[in-house]
Parts: C-alpha cells; sequence; structure tokens
C-alpha cells in the first residue's frame, strides 16, 4: 500500500543541521556534474556542424560540378562489315511431287509390289491390276484378225483368176472392179482389227499401275484386293529423283535482298546435323495477309529430309557494313528503337536508330548512327534525355573505381588531422 507523506515546515525545522548541511552538499555535486556533461555534448554537436560546415562549403575544384552525376560505360562502336544471313522458317516438300493414278478403267487390285521409302525406276510397275476379262477379249480380237485375213486372201486369189480370163472375154471389166473392190475391202478389215487388238492391248498395259519417273516413293495409298477406277484419288506419292527442297517464309523486305543461286543451311526440327542448299525460285507475289513470300531451297535427299517436316533456314544474303552494338545498349518503346549517345557537354541525347539483323557479336544498326558517337552501353533506360552523365570508356571503369578508392582515402585522412 502506498501511503501520502506530508512533510511541514515544523518537520523540515526538525531536521538536525549536519544532516541538511550534507543533502546540500550532495546536490550542488550532482548539478555541476549534469553542466558538465552538457558542455561536452553542446561541444561535440558544435564539432560536427564545423565539420559539416567545412567539409560542405569548401570551394569547388575544376570538375566537380558533375559529381552527383551518374556514371555510364559508353563505347564508339566503328562500322563493322557483317555477312549477312538471314534467319527464315519454313517447311521439307519434294521438289517435284509426282501423284500416281489410275489411267485406264481400273479393276481389283492383285498386288502391290512397292512399299512408301522405296527407289523406283521409270516404267516400273507399282501396283498390279486384275486383267482376266481384258485378255480374253484381246484373244477374240486377235481371232478376228485371222478370220479378216483368210477373207482377203480369198478375194485376191478371185481377183486374179479373173484377171486371166479378162483377154479371153470370159470375164467382164465391171467383174474385175467389183472383185478389185472386194478385195480392197476384205484386206482393210484386217487393218481395222489389228487396230483394234493394238487398243485392247494397250488399255491392258494400262490396267497396272507405272511409275511414270524414276524417284523416292512418299506415299501408298491401296492395298491389294481394292477396287480402283479413274475417279479413286491418287494411289502413289513419288517425289521424282528424289529432290526435296524447303519452302522457306520471309518478310518482302528480305526477299527483296535475295536473289536465285545463293547458298542456304536447313536445319530440320528435332536434329542438329544442318543440310546445304541453294535458292533455286523466289516467290513472285507476296501474301496480301501475312506480308511473306517464299523462298524455294532446292535440297539434296537425305533420310532426315521428311517433307511436311518443320525446319529452319540460314539464307546468305550478302555482306553489309554496319554498326553493331550490344542488345544491352537498344533499347525500345512506343516510338521505336533507339539508343542513348553522349555529347561533348557529356549530356544523353536520346538518338532514333534503325536495327538490321542479329549477329552473334550483337544488334546491327542500319540506320541513325555513323560508328564515332560515344553510346552508352549499359543502364540507358535510367537516363533522362539531356541528363548530364560521367561518361567513361569500356574497359575504363574499373580503373577509374582504383584510382577514386585511394583519393577518397586520402581526403578522409585530412578531415580526419583537421
Amino acid at each position: 500500500m502506498n501511503y501520502e507523506t506530508t512533510i511541514t515546515a515544523e518537520a523540515a525545522d526538525s531536521i538536525p543541521a549536519d544532516v541538511a548541511g550534507a543533502r546540500g552538499e550532495r546536490l550542488s555535486g550532482r548539478g555541476r556534474t549534469l553542466l558538465i556533461g552538457g558542455l561536452v555534448i553542446f561541444g561535440l554537436l558544435l564539432a560536427i556542424a564545423a565539420y559539416f560546415a567545412f567539409a560542405g562549403g569548401a570551394p569547388a575544384g575544376p570538375g566537380d560540378d558533375n559529381e552527383q552525376s551518374p556514371v555510364v560505360t559508353v563505347v564508339s562502336p566503328g562500322q563493322t562489315t557483317i555477312n549477312g544471313v538471314i534467319e527464315a522458317p519454313g517447311t521439307i516438300a519434294a521438289r517435284r511431287e509426282m501423284p500416281v493414278g489410275i489411267v485406264g478403267e481400273g479393276g481389283r487390285v492383285v498386288s502391290v509390289p512397292v512399299d512408301a521409302g522405296d527407289w523406283v525406276r521409270q516404267g516400273q510397275v507399282l501396283a498390279v491390276i486384275d486383267r482376266s476379262v481384258q485378255n480374253q477379249q484381246a484373244a477374240a480380237q486377235a481371232a478376228q484378225i485371222e478370220v479378216a485375213r483368210a477373207d482377203a486372201e480369198l478375194a485376191q486369189a478371185n481377183l486374179d483368176r479373173a484377171l486371166k480370163l479378162v483377154d479371153r472375154g470370159f470375164v467382164s471389166k465391171a467383174d474385175v472392179d467389183r472383185l478389185t473392190a472386194t478385195r480392197d475391202a476384205a484386206v482393210a478389215r484386217v487393218k481395222v482389227a489389228e487396230a483394234q487388238l493394238s487398243e485392247l492391248r494397250a488399255r491392258n498395259a494400262r490396267l497396272n499401275v507405272i511409275a511414270p519417273a524414276a524417284g523416292y516413293v512418299l506415299e501408298r495409298n491401296v492395298e491389294p484386293g481394292q477396287t480402283v477406277s479413274g475417279g479413286t484419288p491418287a494411289l502413289f506419292r513419288i517425289a521424282r529423283g528424289g529432290e526435296m527442297e524447303m519452302l522457306a517464309r520471309v518478310g518482302e523486305t528480305q526477299l527483296a535482298s535475295l536473289s536465285q543461286g545463293v547458298m542456304a543451311s536447313v536445319t530440320p526440327t528435332g536434329i542438329d546435323k544442318s543440310f546445304q542448299g541453294q535458292v533455286w525460285q523466289l516467290s513472285p507475289v507476296i501474301d496480301e495477309q501475312t506480308r511473306q513470300g517464299t523462298v524455294r531451297i532446292a535440297l539434296s535427299y537425305a533420310p532426315e529430309l521428311r517433307p511436311g517436316g518443320f525446319a529452319t533456314a540460314r539464307i546468305s544474303s550478302g555482306t553489309i557494313t554496319a554498326t553493331v552494338l550490344p542488345e544491352s545498349a537498344v533499347l525500345a518503346d512506343d516510338e521505336g528503337s533507339y539508343v542513348y549517345v553522349v555529347d561533348d557537354e557529356d549530356k544523353a541525347v536520346r538518338r532514333a536508330v534503325k536495327t538490321g539483323m542479329v549477329t552473334p557479336e550483337g544488334i546491327a544498326i542500319t540506320e541513325g548512327l555513323t560508328g564515332n558517337e560515344r553510346v552508352v552501353l549499359y543502364s540507358g533506360g535510367f537516363l533522362n534525355p539531356g541528363e548530364t552523365v560521367k561518361p567513361r570508356r569500356k574497359g575504363e571503369t574499373n580503373e577509374a573505381v582504383a584510382d577514386a578508392a585511394p583519393a577518397a582515402s586520402d581526403a578522409h585522412s585530412a578531415r580526419s588531422s583537421e
């Protein structure tokens, strides 16, 4: 429990004099201690204020106006000769694809001696069609030829006998003319029968599906026992000579920089192997929707080149001379691509540029730079146009920092000694 104690004047008067004197000495000693402590603190504050006053109020030496400006790394890239390469996606296809179907009347398929992936020669039978009925028709027509020949031989014999009797007066001139006409008609019927037989044999030969040229079988769409006719879709697809190509899609600007005969490297998707080819045709039209054209690259046969597969082409487009900058130096916004260059007054200036191809060394700048400017390499996105900077050449930044460290140490030592 707390009890309130009240000290009255009488109680104070009752305190002995020696006790009161000792208490007064203790109070005066504590006051002197507090006074000394306050003076010490006040002196320290004055010293700190004087230090900052002297440090911040010292006259600025030459070159110290930009002491608070950011340090940026710059480079003068110059001009570089670049081997132009255009990368374009596309698909693999047969250069000359030949669909092969039924030429004759068709029928039931008896056998299919080839399969997809086989090489065939010109005239080779790809599928055999049943021709039992057609063979009987051809045999009957061959017999008709023999009948026609017999009639022709009889007509010729009758004419020969009549000619021997004309001089004796037993046969009239009219009879000779009639027998001659009969003989000529019989000979003509022989020729007609022979032509009909040749036609039947030709039709029978067309029953089989024949390879129109040597090449590589891409598809087989028929099986034994199947009934086929002239309206049946293609039974086989053959790449003539096994030649392949890539249909690369490029923009109209890139298409204008290419020409027939330039070399290209094609890499199918899924493998690391590349195949050398040559541009043999440039699209004469541009797609109105995509603004792209087709570059056809001729390729020799290889098992890895499968029609319909996706691939990437690197097409040589000649050499150009341009400024090459690292990707960190090239910025972009809604207004387009740009870089920051440092002018003679060490101010950052925005410069619009036009970019070209991407190389292992960086991005080619085709317009906007001569190569002699001081281009900011890094952190350009944090700068503002007209901002004062401290430019450092690439490779000199570390040396500048190393030189600045001893200078800062000396300045600190001098201030400490003061």
